[in-house]
């Protein structure tokens, strides 16, 4: 008889955390039994979880007393504080913030990359951020048959990117605008809570997720460019790969969309060899047809977990490099069902 698992998901009632129950209910885990596990503002409601009712608790350190695996994205401070608490009493945790990213010992995983390095948990396994996982998973293929120097990417990330507070913002904005009311005085949230002033996103393009560092790089960017690097070469400082972001949100609800420029090693691969690399790539779905219009969209991406690449064509000014465009639900790839899918590899790797 195959193991079960006891099962915790630690930020079990926001945006990510319904995705993550959606997505364990979908998965090849055997779970024995679910926690779900809020903050003290949150327990007492009931969710779903294959047709049963399960009533969200408030996460505490006892809390994980008995559980072998838990699926979090309850805020990087959240799971500072807990994470470590569910460490020491047998479980195994994959987090869903930024919280353990760049610890040296804690691998940062997307499978479809990198499954490997989920051996050498101490514990805690890191989920990137959502933009760089479809990044790498869409480079990923082309890496590994043609090499990889550089990547210059330009983000187009959805509301939902900065909590269902943004995305709920972004509604009211749109309505207000269409009502002929004034909208700035909506703006309470984006581009960033951590910053001091605040703008509206309905009917507008934000340069600006996460607070700016001192050389002009907002912090979104600054994670794609070491997550990149930690994920394809095992080090987040690493040269070889020369990575550089620029990220903007845009009134779009969900799924993320990026203008990915890239020079492989080999200045003689041609389109069609990149096609080839990338068709029937792990978690890539090409839509790649400007003939027929046939290219990714957001709109279409939502509930699915696949990557999508299209618009793929050659830098004619410089042999070797290429663009293409990359879509992908942001809470299901690039949060809910990455860290489900991490989960499964634990389990099929017998690493719980």
């Amino acid at each position: 008889m195959s193991k079960e698992y006891n099962v915790a998901i630690l930020g079990a009632t926001g945006a990510v955390g319904t995705r993550m129950i959606q997505q364990l209910e979908q998965s090849t885990i055997p779970v024995k039994s679910l926690k779900l596990l809020a903050s003290s503002r949150s327990a007492g409601k009931q969710l779903q979880f294959k047709g049963q009712p399960i009533t969200v608790e408030e996460a505490t350190p006892d809390s994980f007393a008995g559980i072998d695996l838990v699926l979090s994205s309850a805020g990087g401070s959240v799971s500072k504080k807990l994470l470590p608490e569910a460490v020491k009493r047998g479980a195994v945790c994959v987090d869903n913030t930024s919280a353990f990213r760049m610890e040296p010992d804690v691998p940062l995983v997307v499978p479809e990359v990198n499954e490997a390095a989920l051996k050498n948990h101490h514990g805690i396994v890191a989920n990137p951020n959502c933009s760089t996982i479809q990044m790498v998973v869409a480079l990923e293929p082309i890496r590994k048959a043609f090499g990889l120097k550089q990547v210059i990417v330009s983000t187009y990330q959805a509301a939902s990117g900065a909590g269902q507070s943004a995305l709920n913002e972004l509604k009211q904005e749109a309505q207000d605008y269409l009502d002929g009311k004034d909208i700035q005085d909506d703006a309470e949230i984006l581009p960033t809570k951590g910053d001091k002033k605040h703008y509206p996103l309905a009917f507008n393009l934000l340069p600006q997720i996460d607070v700016f560092e001192d050389n002009g790089y907002t912090h979104e960017e600054w994670k794609m460019i070491h997550e990149t690097k930690k994920i394809m070469l095992g080090d987040m400082n690493a040269k070889y790969i020369k990575v550089t972001a620029t990220c903007v949100r845009v009134p779009v609800p969900i799924a993320h969309g990026e203008t990915v420029y890239f020079t492989v090693d080999d200045p003689s691969v041609t389109v069609d060899q990149l096609r080839e690399a990338l068709k029937g790539a792990p978690g890539v779905v090409l839509q790649d047809n400007p003939a027929h219009q046939v290219y990714p969209q957001p709109l279409n991406a939502v509930g699915k977990r696949d990557t999508f690449v299209g618009r793929l064509r050659a830098d004619e000014e410089n042999p070797g490099s290429f663009n293409m465009w990359v879509v992908a639900d942001n809470l299901l790839k690039g949060a809910a069902w990455n860290t489900v899918e991490n989960a499964e590899c634990l389990v099929k790797d017998n690493l719980i």
